[in-house]
C-alpha cells in the first residue's frame, strides 16, 4: 500500500524521484524517504514524517546522484516517524532498501539478527531486509538479494541500491506490484505506472516470483529461483495529462465529473444492436460454456464488493442464474466450496488487491473459471484469471473510489446481458436494456448539473454526528456505497441498512440528529419505500431521498434520471458520491489522502 520510485541514468535524481512520490501519494502518505549514490559511491538518505513535502523541504541543498530509490508509506509495522520511514539502511549504511507488502517472519528474523549483533534503527518489518542483504558476502548484488529473500515469508516489492554496486538497481516482487519504465539510456523503477508515465510510457511488469536488475543501458529480469525470463515491453494505455488534476479542486471531484466519459468509454466497440447484446470477447467464454454456467459469484473488497452486489443483482434479474457478491477477504479465509458450475468474477480497481488477487489464486488452484473486472491494463488479476471485462475508466488518483465504482456496475450490466441473451432473455428485453446504457452518459450527465443543490445539503449533513443509509433490493447496494463514501472522506459516522430491516432494530437510532438518506428508485417497491419513510419521521427523523420523484415525507429530495429499473442503481449513486465529497468539503477534510487509507491495497 506505499509508493516506491527508483531511477538510474545521467540526470540528477533526487528532482525525478520526488516528482514519482508526488504521483504516488495516494498510495501512501504518512511519511516518505529517498537514498541516491553520489560521486565516489557514496550513499545518502534523507527521511521525513509527514507528506512529500516536508521530505521535498527537508531534502539537503547538495543531495546529488544518478541512482536512487525513494519510498512513501503507509504504516503498518511502526507509527509514522522519522525513524520508520524508508528507505532502510543495513548496519554499514551502505545497503537501502525500500519496501512494499508485509513480512511475516520479521519478528523472528529480528530476534536472530539481533542476536548475532545487529542493531535496529525501526520498528519495521523492512529493515531485517536490508540487514539480511548487508550481511551476504555473495559477489553479487543480485545474489545478496536472493539469499535475502530466501529467509522472508511474506509479501514485497522491493528496490535495493548498494554502495559497493553503484551502477545499478535490483528489484524484486512478490504479491507488490513493481513495474519497469524503459528511457533512452536511462531506466525508472515504480510501484505504479502513474509514477513513470511523466518519462516514459514503455514498460515492464513483473510477476510474482521475478527479480530485475536495471541498469541505465538495460535491464535483465530472471526467476527469483535462477532461470532467466523474457520480458516485453507494453505501452501504458494513459498519457500524462490522464493523471494531472486539471481545473479541478480535487481528484475526487475531477473523477466524479468524469463518469459520462467514462461510462461511454467502457461501452465503446462493445454494443451489438443485430443481436440485442454485447461483445465481450475478453471473456473467453463461449456460448456454450455461458449456458453451462449454473452459478456467479462476484469477489471484491470495498466498494468493488459492493459494485459487485448491484452486479450479481443484475445477473440474477437479465440472466435468471443465482449470483451473489462476497467479500475477496472473506471468502479467501473461510476455506469455500468451489463448485466446477460457478463462474467467478473478481473484481478490483487496481487489479493488485491482495485480498482479491490472493482469492484468485485460491481458486485457480482449485480448478475453477475466474473472470477478471479490472481497470488497470496487465495488472496481476487481470494476468491470473482466465479472462475478463476492462473498465477503461482511466486513471483514477483519489483514495476513494467514483468513476471506478460507476464504471464496475456498468460492465457488470454488460456481463449480464451477455450472460441473459444466450439463455432467455428476449430481444425486446435485450434492446431495452442497451438502449439504457446509451443513455446513461447523458443521464449522468443530468446529475451533475444538481451539484450545487447537493453542496447546500451537504452543508446540513457536516453538522451530523451520524447517519443512516437505508435503501431496498436494488438500492441497498447504493445504500452502502454511500454509507462508505460519507465515511471514508468525511469521517462521519455512516451505517447502511437494508430499510426492511430498519424496523428490526436500527429504528431505535433514528432522532433529529441522525439524518436517514433513503434511496428511494420508482421501482415495484416504492410503496414499501414510503412506509418506511413514514416511519422514520414518525419518530423524529429527518429524511433526505436520492429518487426518481419527489418524496412528501422527505425534507429533501434529490431527483435523479429514470432508466431501466436493473439500471437504475448505477445513476443513484452518482449524487451521493457527490454528498460525500461535499460533506468533507464542509469539514475541512483532506479529501484525496483520507487519514489511515489509503488507494491500493496490496497487503494482508
Amino acid at each position: 500500500m506505499c509508493g516506491i520510485v527508483g531511477y538510474i541514468g545521467k540526470r540528477d535524481a533526487a528532482p525525478l524521484l520526488l516528482e514519482g512520490l508526488q504521483r504516488l501519494e495516494y498510495r501512501g502518505y504518512d511519511s516518505a524517504g529517498v537514498a541516491v549514490v553520489g560521486r565516489g559511491g557514496a550513499l545518502r538518505t534523507a527521511k521525513s514524517a509527514g507528506r512529500v513535502r516536508e521530505l521535498q523541504a527537508r531534502l539537503p541543498k547538495r543531495f546529488a546522484g544518478t541512482t536512487g530509490i525513494a519510498h512513501t508509506r503507509w504504516a503498518t509495522h511502526g507509527a509514522p516517524t522519522d525513524e520508520n520511514a524508508h528507505p532502510h539502511l543495513d548496519s554499514s549504511g551502505r545497503v537501502a532498501v525500500v519496501h512494499n507488502g508485509i513480512i511475516d517472519n520479521a519478528a523472528e528474523l529480528r530476534a536472530q539478527l539481533s542476536a548475532e549483533g545487529v542493531e535496529f534503527a525501526s520498528e519495521t518489518d523492512s529493515e531485517v531486509l536490508s540487514h539480511l542483504i548487508g550481511r551476504s558476502d555473495a559477489a553479487t548484488l543480485e545474489d545478496r538479494v536472493r539469499q535475502a529473500l530466501e529467509a522472508v515469508r511474506g509479501t514485497y516489492g522491493i528496490a535495493v541500491l548498494h554502495a559497493d554496486f553503484p551502477d545499478r538497481i535490483v528489484v524484486a516482487r512478490n504479491g507488490s506490484p513493481v513495474v519497469l519504465g524503459i528511457g533512452e539510456h536511462e531506466m525508472f523503477v515504480a510501484s505504479d505506472v502513474a509514477a513513470l508515465v511523466r518519462f516514459t510510457r514503455q514498460v515492464v511488469t513483473l510477476e510474482d516470483g521475478e527479480t530485475a536488475t536495471v541498469q541505465a543501458s538495460g535491464h535483465r529480469t530472471w526467476s527469483t529461483a535462477g532461470p532467466g525470463t523474457a520480458k516485453s515491453p507494453t505501452t501504458v494505455e494513459w498519457e500524462e495529462e490522464n493523471y494531472d488534476i486539471g481545473g479541478h479542486a480535487h481528484f475526487m471531484h475531477k473523477e466524479i465529473c468524469e463518469q459520462p466519459e467514462a461510462v461511454d468509454r467502457v461501452l465503446r466497440g462493445r454494443i451489438d444492436d443485430r443481436f440485442a447484446t454485447v461483445r465481450l470477447g475478453g471473456l473467453n467464454l463461449d456460448a456454450r460454456e455461458a449456458r453451462a454456467v449454473r452459478r456467479v459469484k462476484i469477489l471484491g473488497c470495498g466498494s468493488a464488493y459492493y459494485a459487485g452486489q448491484i452486479g450479481a443483482q443484475m445477473i440474477e434479474e437479465l440472466a435468471r442464474i443465482p449470483a451473489d457478491a462476497e467479500p475477496a477477504s472473506e471468502f479467501r479465509h473461510r476455506n469455500p466450496v468451489v463448485d466446477p458450475d460457478t463462474l467467478y468474477v473478481a473484481v478490483s480497481q487496481s487489479g493488485e488487491t491482495y485480498d482479491t488477487l490472493a482469492a484468485v489464486q485460491e481458486l485457480k488452484r482449485k480448478g475453477a473459471r475466474v473472470l477478471g473486472v479490472v481497470n488497470v491494463v496487465g495488472s496481476a488479476v487481470a494476468r491470473e484469471t482466465d479472462g475478463g471485462i476492462y473498465l477503461h475508466a482511466g486513471p483514477e488518483v483519489s483514495v476513494v473510489s467514483t468513476k471506478c465504482f460507476t464504471n464496475t456496475a456498468v460492465a457488470l450490466a454488460l456481463l449480464a446481458l451477455h450472460l441473459g441473451r444466450v439463455r432467455d432473455l428476449s430481444v425486446a428485453d435485450g434492446r431495452r436494456i442497451l438502449a439504457g446504457l446509451r443513455r446513461l452518459p447523458e443521464q449522468i450527465g443530468q446529475v451533475l448539473e444538481q451539484e450545487e443543490g447537493i453542496a447546500e445539503l451537504a452543508a446540513g449533513l457536516a453538522r451530523a454526528r451520524s447517519a443512516m443509509f437505508v435503501g431496498r433490493v436494488r438500492g441497498y447496494p447504493v445504500a452502502r456505497e454511500a454509507a462508505q463514501k460519507l465515511k471514508e472522506v468525511s469521517y462521519v459516522h455512516a451505517e447502511a441498512y437494508p430499510a426492511s430491516e430498519l424496523k428490526h432494530g436500527p429504528l431505535a437510532l433514528i432522532e433529529p440528529e441522525v439524518p436517514t438518506v433513503a434511496v428511494v428508485p420508482d421501482d415495484e417497491l416504492l410503496d414499501k419505500n414510503r412506509a418506511t419513510l413514514e416511519e422514520i419521521a414518525a419518530r423524529g427523523g429527518r429524511i433526505l431521498a436520492v429518487a426518481h420523484r419527489v418524496q412528501e415525507t422527505a425534507e429533501h429530495t434529490v431527483v435523479v434520471p429514470r432508466n431501466e429499473p436493473e439500471l437504475d442503481p448505477v445513476l443513484l449513486g452518482v449524487p451521493l458520491q457527490l454528498l460525500a465529497y461535499h460533506t468533507a468539503l464542509a469539514l475541512g477534510r483532506d479529501v484525496d489522502r483520507p487519514r489511515n487509507l489509503a488507494k491500493s491495497v496490496t497487503v494482508d
